[in-house]
């Protein structure tokens, strides 16, 4: 597709956009919660539901199918990263998919060991290093972000990181406040005292380019209901790390990555609606998305600044951002504002959208 981005046409291919309620089409501004799906995705599942699929390793054409869909997904998420297909997990969810690499990873710390997380944080790469380092007596130091900007200065992180530290855990953008953060300065630190980085790049994943080696990360985790796709859970790991570390699994498991960190049996037919989500994408273009989404943004902003009772959390700007925004209403609880939205066909969100920290 040619940039300029051509919106009907991607509008087009999103059956979910011609929902009516109370006889007026809906608007879905609540991207931080999840997106639709184009007819693609749709057709991708339902093709291997329909024809029909089996399990891993059977020898015969259901089985075959199933070998075939898990390698074109691994293939496709690939390219998205910046990443071998070998390297690409995928889970339920990705917190699922955290709680375990976070548990496998603590078998590796002792008392005395350090990690650096962020206020900035979805809890889901929060509580999980929180759990993991409390089980084995490690210390827990926290980055702050700028309240008044809402930006996550890369050396708030790397000023807590030293030679005790063995993981950073942090976002490459807020779900909450919509700004993005420079990982490679973070990566480099750490990697100089040994430590690992963990990404979460769930929500930059419609918005941003993402290249794990640019981020010089050592994990990533995504979810591709946050670009298009299905409820699916995506990690990405360093062979080096998915080989060395030890998987909590059963015995039949596989014994090799990625594989060995996929609990159970996946969802073939939610790993076919992956790869056409990436293939969605791939067709729309990611340049052509960001500046869709920075001329949304400015629009929005330069209206914002004209309404004195609301007030804006995060970066003012579209520079250092992604089009996601937090606003309050003056003499207005939250919840009261979304339903008011709700009643005029505008979907949002209201809470702290499991930004626990960040809301606080």
């Amino acid at each position: 597709m040619s940039n300029p981005l051509d919106i009907e046409a991607v509008r087009a291919r999103f059956p979910a956009l011609a929902r009516v309620e109370n006889g007026r089409p809906v608007a879905y501004l609540d991207g931080p919660g999840g997106t639709q799906v184009p007819q693609s995705v749709i057709d991708a599942m339902s093709g291997v539901l329909t024809e029909g699929v089996s399990n891993l390793g059977g020898g015969f054409g259901a089985s075959d199918d199933a070998v075939r869909v898990t390698a074109e997904a691994r293939e496709a998420v690939g390219r998205l990263l910046g990443a071998a297909p070998g390297e690409i997990a995928f889970g339920q969810n990705m917190t699922s998919l955290t709680f375990a690499i976070s548990r496998a990873i603590a078998e590796t710390w002792a008392p005395g060991d350090a990690v650096v997380l962020t206020s900035l944080d979805h809890d889901a790469n929060y509580t999980p290093w929180v759990m993991a380092a409390e089980g084995v007596g490690a210390e827990i130091r926290v980055a702050e972000f700028d309240i008044e900007t809402g930006v996550l200065g890369p050396q708030s992180v790397v000023d807590l990181i030293d030679e005790k530290v063995r993981l950073v855990a942090v976002c490459l953008a807020s779900n909450s406040l919509g700004s993005v953060v420079e990982i490679a300065p973070i990566s480099e630190a750490a990697h100089a005292v040994g430590a690992l980085v963990y990404v979460d790049a769930v929500h930059a994943g419609p918005h941003l380019a993402i290249d794990v080696e640019d981020l010089g990360c050592d994990f990533l985790a995504a979810s591709a209901y946050k670009f298009f796709g299905p409820h699916t859970g995506i990690m990405y790991g360093r062979t080096g790390h998915l080989a060395s570390l030890e998987a909590f699994k059963v015995r039949p498991a596989p014994s090799d990555p990625p594989g060995k960190w996929e609990t159970g049996t996946q969802s073939f037919e939610s790993l076919a609606g992956v790869t056409a989500a990436v293939e969605h994408l791939e067709w729309v273009g990611a340049d052509a998305i960001a500046a869709h989404e920075s001329a949304l943004g400015a629009r929005f902003l330069e209206g914002l600044g004209g309404m004195g009772h609301v007030r804006l959390h995060g970066p003012a700007t579209m520079d250092g951002r992604v089009a996601t925004f937090a606003v309050a209403v003056e003499g207005l609880h939250p919840d009261q504002v979304a339903r008011h939205m709700t009643e005029a066909g505008i979907y949002v969100w209201s809470g702290h959208y499991y930004a626990v920290n960040a809301m606080t």
